[in-house]
């Protein structure tokens, strides 16, 4: 039998969820919020935690929107990617463009 794995909801970041598998997130109801969400691995959460804390300035964090947020942190943590694999395309203005976050090819 595989190791449980925690998922967090978050549209309200307090219900969590075990699971006998292994995802970066699943959907479903949340008894506490009401919503139909995404439950993310706790691992992302921790990734999108750090990178909240201290976000590293090429990505320009604080300009992303949320999920884009969560894209960057499930690469991170889930996938083979380092911080330096990820590259945001900023438009003329200094906001991020429509095309998102990018690993380098």
């Amino acid at each position: 039998m595989s190791q449980a794995s925690e998922y967090r909801c978050i549209g309200c970041m307090e219900e969590t969820v075990m699971r006998e598998f292994d995802v970066s997130h699943l959907s479903r109801t949340c008894p506490v919020c009401g919503e139909f969400d995404r439950f993310v691995n706790t691992v992302v959460v921790e990734r999108f935690n750090a990178l909240a804390a201290d976000p590293p300035a090429h990505l320009h964090w604080e300009q992303l929107d949320r999920l884009r947020k969560w894209l960057i942190a499930e690469r991170l943590s889930r996938k083979d990617y380092s911080i330096d694999d990820i590259e945001m395309t900023v438009a003329e203005d200094g906001t991020p463009d429509d095309s998102g976050a990018d690993a380098k090819a």
